[in-house]
């Protein structure tokens, strides 16, 4: 299949408890109620959505990034309830360059409960076998020790940090980045 034909639609990936699927305008009220929470975004912007209306936008913005294969945007559904509790994307996507940086945004209450855990396995899956991308990479804030745990523990090798590129608005924060290569994902997939 052409990587045409595979950008038409934003997939349905299913994990044991988790639904991810395209991202939808009227996903923005459930969005907006725990996206414009600052502890939910702390290790995201120090600066969350403000309104529903902002939030709409947000996602304009995505579908169009999608409409140029510039991204792909999901939702994160919890298939026991049916409720919106986080989002997932492959942003910065370039199907020339075949890579992409992941974007993820958990529930509060959700968080630490390995949501990421289990459909970032997927979200590889696809985006090295499907998409055939060469290169994923995670930037974080330095802080954020859970999200580094997780990158490593998938493979992702640490790159770098870049210093002081995100004030919130008393410091500035350090963002590590991490990407994990093709040849390095099919190596472990071997080895497991």
């Amino acid at each position: 299949m052409s990587h045409e034909a595979i950008m038409t639609t934003v997939p349905v990936l299913e994990t044991e408890n988790y639904r991810l699927r395209g991202l939808r305008e009227d996903d923005a009220n459930e969005l907006f109620g725990f996206m414009r929470d600052k502890n939910t975004m702390k290790f995201i912007t120090p600066d969350p959505v403000k309104s529903e209306t902002d939030m709409w936008q947000e996602i304009q913005v995505q579908m169009e990034n999608f409409a140029k294969r510039k991204e792909l945007p999901w939702v994160i559904e919890d298939k026991d309830n049916g409720e919106v509790i986080g989002k997932f994307s492959l942003h910065k996507l370039s199907m020339w360059h075949r890579k992409a940086e992941l974007g993820v945004i958990i529930r509060e209450e959700y968080q630490k409960k390995g949501v990421v855990t289990e459909v970032l396995e997927q979200i590889l899956h696809y985006a090295f076998d499907t998409l055939e991308l060469n290169r994923i990479v995670g930037d974080i804030f330095a802080e954020n020790e859970g999200s580094e745990k997780l990158l490593k523990k998938y493979g992702f090798k640490e790159e770098g940090t870049m210093r002081q590129t995100d004030f919130d608005g008393k410091r500035y924060h350090d963002t590590v980045v991490f990407s994990l290569l093709k040849s390095e994902y099919d190596a472990l997939q071997e080895g497991r």
